[in-house]
């Protein structure tokens, strides 16, 4: 289900789907969450998953959590936009909420995996468009991790290794900024969903009318 906010006061769009991924520490989860804080029509869609709910969650807001057997139904239905197993359970996007949302003319962001932006850019390939979070260098962004008091050394170092990994599939994204300095990278990203949603094919309806009156 895709978290609603204000009704549309804009000409008849097509959404982006914007997919945002990096490695550990880049800084994606912070870029999406500015997004999500300043950006009208922006909506984040909620993920289901396998895994019991922790403390303070709830249902429908934070996760829809479901039990394995429904979750392998909707993945043999189709149901998911995108879905992986780790190690605590399976996550999925559910598809209908998102189509929805997009139809309306509402963004919707991804903090997913680059596993995540393939499956993405098969089931929504006209409305994918990704960017890829680089770290100023490998040292920083263990130096980020390392100030994260609640990682220990093994989970670092088992972090850096994935880091390298996640890197190494830079070249499948549409934009790649390095994250050097948080405001100027919050920036960039958010130029890029602008620029994408001023593409003429995303708007040929409301275009199309607004158009037919100037004569065009």
């Amino acid at each position: 289900m895709i978290k609603k906010k204000q009704p549309l006061a804009i000409k008849p769009r097509r959404g982006v789907c914007l997919v945002i991924s990096a490695p550990s520490g880049a800084g994606k989860s912070t870029i999406t969450q500015a997004l999500q804080q300043s950006e009208a029509y922006v909506q984040t869609s909620i993920s289901v998953t396998t895994r019991p709910p922790r403390p303070g969650e709830q249902d429908g807001v934070h996760y829809h959590f479901r039990s394995v057997e429904q979750f392998r139904a909707m993945v043999k239905e189709g149901a998911l936009l995108e879905w992986a197993t780790v190690f605590k359970g399976s996550y999925g996007t559910p598809r209908a909420p998102v189509e929805a949302a997009l139809q309306a003319g509402y963004d919707v962001i991804f903090d997913i995996d680059w596993q995540g932006h393939r499956q993405m850019r098969h089931a929504l390939p006209n409305d994918v468009v990704s960017i890829f979070i680089l770290p100023p260098s490998l040292e920083e962004l263990e130096r980020r991790l390392r100030g994260r008091k609640s990682d220990h050394h093994e989970e670092i170092d088992h972090r850096m290794t994935e880091a390298r990994d996640e890197i190494s599939h830079w070249k499948e994204f549409d934009y790649v900024i390095i994250n050097s300095e948080l405001e100027h990278a919050i920036a960039e990203t958010r130029a890029i969903l602008h620029a994408a949603r001023l593409t003429k094919a995303r708007q040929i309806e409301g275009l199309g009318q607004f158009v037919s009156t100037l004569g065009g």
